[in-house]
């Protein structure tokens, strides 16, 4: 398969809620010709299928064994750690993020914060905003403060499907992302950053990144939907960093 990216490292495993282990995963990439595989599973905090961050060992080990198989795929540890509480926290430490060779972060239903009862209404929020039930100018800004203070407050590296599942003030998290060098993601699975969000992003001083955000390994390095998107906002595929003409 050819791909327009060298590398993809927005990849989940059994480690989490993936279908594939690191083993597969690893010979997905090196079948499609990526230079370059992240595992990134999802953080402690998610229900249900959150890493045990006493696997991390375990992961390494796996790393390692593909390494010797794939000596021209380089692979690497980082993890998709959730943003939801208004301090700008995440559900990984700041002396567990070491672990990682990188930090992606993103917000995601399955983890409330620290504040449990809030968290449910933000959900509740977010998905009656989805199917056009309601909105509230309040909620916008809610979402994206502690988006943009968690990007502000940690060393980000990727902020994974910007804008999905909340309604958020893009201009602001792009903002937030260009003042921090932060990339944001222009995701295959998920849809975001959509169109708009990406021609909103684009104005700003950042960077981008196509990821697959694959969940089984043949979606690893597979990114046509969030190419489409590329296309159709305008973007200069030279800002995107794993971006490779064919």
């Amino acid at each position: 398969m050819q791909s327009r990216i060298f590398f993809d490292i927005h990849t989940h495993t059994t480690y989490s809620h993936g279908k594939g282990s690191i083993a597969d995963n690893a010979a997905a990439a090196s079948a499609a010709g990526l230079e370059k595989l992240g595992i990134s599973d999802h953080g402690p905090g998610s229900f249900s299928y959150g890493i045990d961050m006493r696997r991390i060992p375990d992961m390494r080990r796996d790393i390692e064994a593909c390494r010797g198989k794939y000596p021209d795929l380089k692979i690497e540890l980082g993890v998709e750690a959730n943003i939801i509480n208004a301090d700008g926290s995440l559900d990984i430490s700041r002396e567990d993020q070491k672990l990682f060779d990188y930090i992606i972060a993103g917000y995601h239903y399955s983890y409330l914060g620290k504040k449990p009862l809030k968290g449910i209404a933000v959900v509740v929020g977010g998905w009656l905003s989805r199917k056009g039930i309601t909105s509230s100018q309040h909620a916008r800004n809610y979402n994206t403060d502690f988006m943009v203070n968690t990007i502000l407050a940690n060393k980000i590296d990727i902020v994974s499907h910007p804008g999905d599942k909340l309604d958020f003030d893009i201009d602001a998290i792009a903002r937030a992302c260009g003042q921090t060098d932060t990339i944001m993601e222009i995701n295959d699975r998920h849809h975001c950053l959509t169109v708009d969000g990406i021609k909103t992003a684009m104005k700003y001083d950042v960077r981008f990144i196509m990821s697959s955000d694959a969940h089984s390994p043949e979606a690893v390095g597979r990114v046509e939907n969030a190419w489409k998107r590329v296309q159709e906002a305008g973007l200069d595929p030279l800002r995107i960093v794993n971006y490779r003409r064919v």
